[in-house]
């Protein structure tokens, strides 16, 4: 009976732990090997050739995996904060509005429901220098050099911003429920005491989207460490060129590889022409490694910084 106590959990739990096997540890296990390893994606028949340190070897070497993560932790430091930031404010705003306030929930909350290569696609369109909507009326506004926006080295990160600030009603939503916890007693009590606005955000407000503030942050960055769709699709359509055979395009990270991340070369490193699964195994580890090491000095220091 009571081994039977003990098993009744344990089959509760077993689908899930088995789920973290299948498709965590063991991709993770099998990156780990194939990183000591040389084999061809164009001729998966050979077996495996043990390379040893090889493959790291060259990641020390390799001048674009500098490119990559330099234009990645560009978009960690800004596109999160920004996405944050612009995905609290509008839920403070919302919060206050006295009228029509489902209605604005919705008109902000639908663009984070378009799946992320038509939303790109549609986004380039609009910003294109020339024809686009957005440069069109700036030019009528008396704007004599507008962006290029996506064809402009200087604008391409930052447009990739604007597209993620277009799409925050996901993490806006999770802001206005945690806004909605807030004990309105505790402001009363701040107001009496004599409390400004700032004052009973900084010290009511925040703290108890301390939670939310964690998750936004760690989610956040995974996501960006792991950059990939709209960075393809931006590059792509922005250059005029489509998608060449195999999922590779000669202008992946155009213009001037301002736009290639680290997750578009590991790709390409073991999908493209030289398909080297090794080397690109070698960027899966380092890449889970980083994130794995963001996570938890986001979890061991952001309470700190907003208590």
């Amino acid at each position: 009976m009571l081994m039977r106590k003990k098993l009744v959990p344990l089959g509760f739990v077993l689908p899930a732990f088995a789920g973290l096997g299948l498709f965590l540890v063991y991709p993770l296990v099998a990156s780990v090997w194939l990183s000591f390893h040389r084999i061809h994606v164009v001729n998966l028949t050979q077996p495996p050739v043990w390379v040893g340190l090889d493959n790291w070897r060259v990641l020390l070497e390799d001048e674009n995996v500098v490119r990559a993560a330099k234009n990645t932790l560009w978009l960690v430091v800004v596109m999160v904060p920004a996405r944050i930031v612009g995905a609290l404010l509008t839920a403070l705003l919302l919060n206050q509005a006295k009228r029509g306030r489902s209605v604005y929930r919705t008109l902000f909350y639908v663009p984070a429901l378009a799946p992320p290569v038509a939303a790109t696609i549609a986004f380039v369109l609009l910003l294109k220098p020339g024809t686009g909507p957005v440069n069109t009326i700036l030019t009528k506004l008396g704007v004599a050099d507008a962006p290029l926006w996506f064809n402009d080295p200087l604008w391409s990160k930052p447009s990739l911003v604007l597209l993620a600030l277009w799409g925050i009603g996901d993490l806006m939503v999770i802001f206005i429920a945690a806004l909605l916890d807030v004990p309105s007693e505790q402001h009363e009590a701040a107001a009496l005491d004599g409390a400004n606005t700032w004052q009973r955000f900084r010290f009511v407000t925040l703290p108890h989207l301390s939670p939310v503030l964690q998750f936004a942050a760690i989610t956040g960055v995974i996501g960006i460490l792991q950059y990939f769709t709209q960075a393809a699709v931006a590059s792509s359509v922005a250059s005029g060129t489509v998608t060449g055979g195999g999922g590779i395009a000669n202008t992946f990270g155009y213009p001037n590889g301002s736009t290639f991340t680290y997750s578009l070369y590991l790709y390409v490193a073991g999908f493209g022409p030289r398909g080297l699964l090794g080397y690109a195994s070698v960027l899966a580890v380092v890449l889970f490694t980083v994130s794995f090491g963001a996570t938890l000095l986001l979890l061991r220091r952001f309470r700190t910084f907003v208590s």
